[in-house]
């Protein structure tokens, strides 16, 4: 999506909040207009509500090398300070640090204004042999400090005194979890789908680049032409509803997952929003650890737990480098667990659905999202009827359920989508299941889900009802998740069984188990 469609989608989350009432009418009594919850649960001083200087018109997007910048880390707990590396063509900026919220329906407020910076052209950035840009070699442009922010999703966005803005997305995580629902910032990803500099995992400049991909990437640049892609698309409606909805929330990002296993120790649930693609094996196994202690899972989105990473370090610290050859005989570690390729792959497959409940499916995918069990404990409130149908909520990639090793027994198949997807007609789940500690573990099965919480979508035919439903659901999704272990009150009932069109994975684009998938995958 471009600068364009960025302004579109959050100009509709400030418009759907402030100008319609749907499904969640009276929320708005626990949202954070005036406060935002921190970690230890109290509250932080109010700070004035600022409507849309928040977002970025289209026409005022920077260039690479006009204004950009990144932090030199993903996260920083409060208190905490960062440094900014900036390059802005010579042109003095300012940079304002914008917490992702409710706030009314004003979707983010002001924390921090930092004085007039001078502005520096930095050097261009490296190309290693990896293909890997970095932007290594730039000097740091300030320090940031963050005492007093509360925890949460940020953006910072840099101005220039020409007029041309861009972000820098940032989270200031949560001290710990416990007693909390953790939001999980899908940073990985993010950063795998990034184009700055002309490379990513998926591509490189020349035409039929593939080949020419990058083989690891590394935080240290900035973001594309759509600085901000994770957080508007995939992270920010999901934001905004969680805090409207009033439970006690904490903020957390894929790093951190790795860096700090404790910090999900007490959590009632982890959150992961709309497409969570890549993961390490330090990460699946914390998460994993948490579940099997009675923490609840939700996975909002598809796709997720679908490429094996490791991290790499760099001068700027640990983790800041992603290591993703995506083929056993290019990666170094060729036969080890770690070995970076896809989870389904070999050496060592481990497919995602022994924790999502299924598996990635296929892209492009496109559907109605369609009710299977309408008594389901998440669909209440809904109105929703065995076969109802809501348009657009399955795309573009989309999970389905699968009889393989690994799935859970008791998995409930509670929505079964038909989709068409890459010419193929296939289904789209969603699912759940719940484990012996009592947690229970959720998933949309479908990317478009948190896009959907920010209002209608022409491009994928997401109408006003579908909205309605997404965010009815999603509101009780974040009240079962912080009541506790949702298994003890909701044990899911297996029906996998009775599913008819049970799939081999010949039926989607995500490769079958133990051997490599063929290109386009995702």
């Amino acid at each position: 999506m471009g600068a364009a469609r960025t302004l579109l989608a959050v100009a509709l989350v400030v418009a759907l909040a402030t100008g319609c009432q749907g499904p969640t009418a009276g929320a708005d009594k626990a949202s954070n207009d005036k406060s935002a919850p921190t970690p230890s649960g109290t509250t932080s001083q109010p700070v004035k509500i600022i409507d849309t200087q928040w977002q970025i018109p289209g026409r005022r997007v920077a260039k690479p090398m006009e204004l950009s910048g990144y932090a030199d880390h993903v996260s920083v707990r409060s208190g905490e300070p960062f440094r900014l590396f900036a390059t802005s063509a010579g042109h003095p900026f300012t940079v304002r640090a914008f917490r992702i919220g409710w706030y009314g329906g004003a979707g983010a407020k002001l924390i921090w204004t930092s004085p007039e910076l001078p502005g520096r052209k930095q050097p261009q950035p490296i190309l290693t042999k990896e293909r890997m840009v970095t932007a290594i070699n730039w000097s740091p442009t300030t320090t940031v400090q963050t005492k007093g922010w509360p925890a949460g999703s940020y953006l910072l966005l840099l101005r220039a005194s020409t007029g041309r803005e861009n972000y820098v997305p940032i989270v200031i995580r949560s001290d710990s979890a416990r007693g909390a629902v953790l939001i999980v910032a899908g940073v990985n990803t993010d950063e795998a789908y990034n184009g700055w500099g002309g490379y990513n995992l998926y591509g490189g400049p020349a035409k039929h680049s593939h080949d020419r991909r990058s083989l690891m990437v590394t935080f240290d640049r900035p973001y594309a032409y759509n600085p901000a892609r994770g957080v508007l698309h995939d992270n920010l409606p999901l934001v905004q509803l969680a805090e409207r909805s009033g439970v006690r929330l904490a903020y957390a990002t894929s790093v951190d997952l790795q860096a700090d296993p404790g910090l999900l120790a007490g959590a009632r649930a982890i959150v992961f929003g709309g497409h969570d693609e890549y993961w390490s094996l330090p990460m699946r196994a914390a998460v994993t650890k948490a579940r099997d202690a009675g923490t609840n899972l939700a996975f909002l989105g598809a796709n997720s737990i679908y490429r094996r990473i490791r991290y790499a370090a760099d001068p700027h610290g640990p983790n800041r480098i992603i290591v993703d050859y995506k083929d056993a005989g290019l990666d170094p570690i060729h036969n080890a667990p770690d070995t970076t390729v896809n989870w389904r792959q070999n050496p060592f497959p481990d497919p995602e659905n022994s924790l999502v409940g299924m598996l990635y499916e296929c892209f492009p995918a496109t559907g109605s999202f369609t009710v299977r069990d309408p008594k389901f404990f998440l669909f209440a409130g809904t109105g929703a009827k065995a076969g109802s149908a809501y348009p657009g909520l399955v795309g573009n990639e989309a999970d389905r359920a699968y009889p393989l090793k690994g799935t859970s027994a008791n998995l409930q198949v509670v929505a079964h989508s038909p989709t068409t997807c890459a010419k193929r007609h296939t289904f789209s789940d969603s699912t759940y299941y719940t484990v012996k500690s009592g947690a229970g573990v959720f998933a949309t099965g479908s990317i478009e889900w948190v896009r959907a919480l920010q209002g209608p979508d022409p491009k994928y035919g997401v109408v006003p009802v579908s909205v309605a439903f997404a965010q009815k659901v999603t509101l009780n999704l974040f009240a079962a998740l912080a009541a506790g272990p949702m298994g003890r009150t909701h044990p899911a009932v297996g029906n996998l069984a009775s599913v008819r069109d049970l799939p081999t994975t010949s039926t989607g684009t995500g490769g079958p188990i133990g051997k490599t998938p063929g290109p386009g995958s995702d």
